[in-house]
């Protein structure tokens, strides 16, 4: 059996910057050996760390660019540790998120963070694609890929896999530096997997012979922050994003599916089995398999 995933603790006069960005609450401070780094703390009753770890960890079996994550403790409270994006050779650099993007492509754009009705897939797409973008540095990228609309839509693979509910505006970003622009890595997946399902409700779907109660139910049920073209009031699901993009992106999607095809449910396995005992549940493992199973072969099937 693999070693346990490490658990770092955070010291307490760790605090250096508040992070307003996002729900949670997180804050930067300055780690010995990864550098500056984003504590985030994980709400009660919910798998946000672990949910965050696992993501991470299916990133690298899928070979995405993606940011690192590590299970933490700050002042007896679990949460994760995640490096900045913005030192190495992106010292100095700038995270321009979606929302800073749209709001300066499209002049009606939603004023409002949490209005993400023109969140749309044509929208989202043109906006990469009139950007002059590179590859995330020193990511190597799968035989095959070769922009960041083909490395984005590894990304709507992963949150389809994962049921990722929160790849809203500001959860994909540009990183500008030395007068270049990059698609930045993939991050903040803690709104995947199950996450805030109880361990009873969890049980319950497991072993339910109510099929509209299901753990294929529930995973047929997650929804993305993409919008509808047509009113801009309906949220699409996960996977009908990816359907649409995979009418216009063929070759592209046939790649990322070809990688997630080599991922066994072994793969997953022991990716779980390295996650603390104290942090997650035999119930909530069994979940997560099953949601990363039920998604993976739906995916399979547009093959």
């Amino acid at each position: 059996m693999s070693d346990p995933f490490p658990i770092i603790e955070v010291p307490l006069d760790a605090s250096q910057d508040i992070e307003d960005l996002g729900t949670k609450e997180k804050f930067w401070f300055r780690h010995p050996y990864l550098g500056c780094c984003l504590f985030k703390k994980a709400r009660l009753n919910t798998g946000e760390d672990w949910a965050e770890k696992i993501a991470a960890q299916l990133c690298k079996l899928l070979g995405l660019p993606h940011a690192e994550q590590e299970l933490a403790i700050y002042k007896g409270e679990k949460g994760t540790v995640s490096p900045s994006f913005l030192q190495g050779q992106w010292k100095n650099g700038t995270l321009i998120t979606g929302r800073e993007i749209l709001t300066q492509r499209l002049p009606d754009y939603p004023q409002h963070p949490k209005d993400h009705s023109q969140h749309t897939i044509d929208n989202v797409f043109s906006a990469i694609e009139a950007t002059l973008l590179n590859l995330p540095i020193e990511w190597i990228p799968p035989e095959g890929i070769h922009t960041a609309i083909d490395t984005f839509i590894g990304y709507l693979l992963l949150d389809t896999w994962i049921g990722n509910s929160d790849r809203h505006h500001d959860n994909w970003a540009f990183i500008s530096v030395k007068h270049q622009i990059y698609l930045s890595p993939t991050y903040d997946h803690g709104s995947s997997l199950g996450r805030n399902e109880s361990d009873f409700k969890r049980k319950q779907r497991l072993t339910t012979k109510d099929q509209g109660f299901s753990v294929e139910a529930y995973a047929k049920k997650c929804y993305s922050v993409f919008y509808s073209p047509v009113d801009n009031t309906q949220r699409l699901r996960n996977f009908d994003v990816f359907c649409e993009v995979k009418s216009r992106y063929p070759n592209t999607t046939k790649i990322w599916l070809d990688r997630l095809a080599k991922i066994s449910s072994n793969d997953i396995l022991k990716i779980m089995m390295c996650i603390p005992d104290n942090r997650i549940s035999p119930t909530a493992i069994e979940f997560v398999q099953k949601i990363l199973e039920l998604n993976q072969n739906e995916l399979l099937n547009l093959q």
